[in-house]
């Protein structure tokens, strides 16, 4: 089990990301595009350095659902591969059979 305080330091970025996500877009539509002119660009590269740092995409870590565990997560399933297979042998991941041979 992951620490109490990571798991709800991730929540936060999360929910951040999603509340500067349009400003963010539009300020990067702005400082991309080439036919602005330069003084515009860099205005809206300064407007968007001064969002929150948690408010970037790139700082979400992705965990597991149940265990908080950072490493060896599955996009798809949303959890840990130690948390799958427990959950697997238990029988509560329909179609999920543990091989033996």
């Amino acid at each position: 089990m992951a620490k109490k305080s990571a798991i709800e330091k991730n929540k936060h970025r999360r929910k951040l990301v999603k509340k500067f996500s349009g400003r963010r877009e539009r300020l990067l539509a702005v400082a991309n595009d080439e036919s602005k002119s330069m003084e515009e660009r860099f205005e809206a590269r300064l407007k968007l350095s001064e969002l929150p740092r948690n408010a970037s995409p790139t700082r979400i870590r992705n965990r597991c659902e149940i265990t908080g565990r950072p490493r060896a997560y599955y996009r798809k399933l949303g959890m840990s591969r130690i948390a799958l297979r427990e959950l697997g042998n238990k029988g509560l991941i329909p179609g999920l059979v543990k091989s033996s041979w």
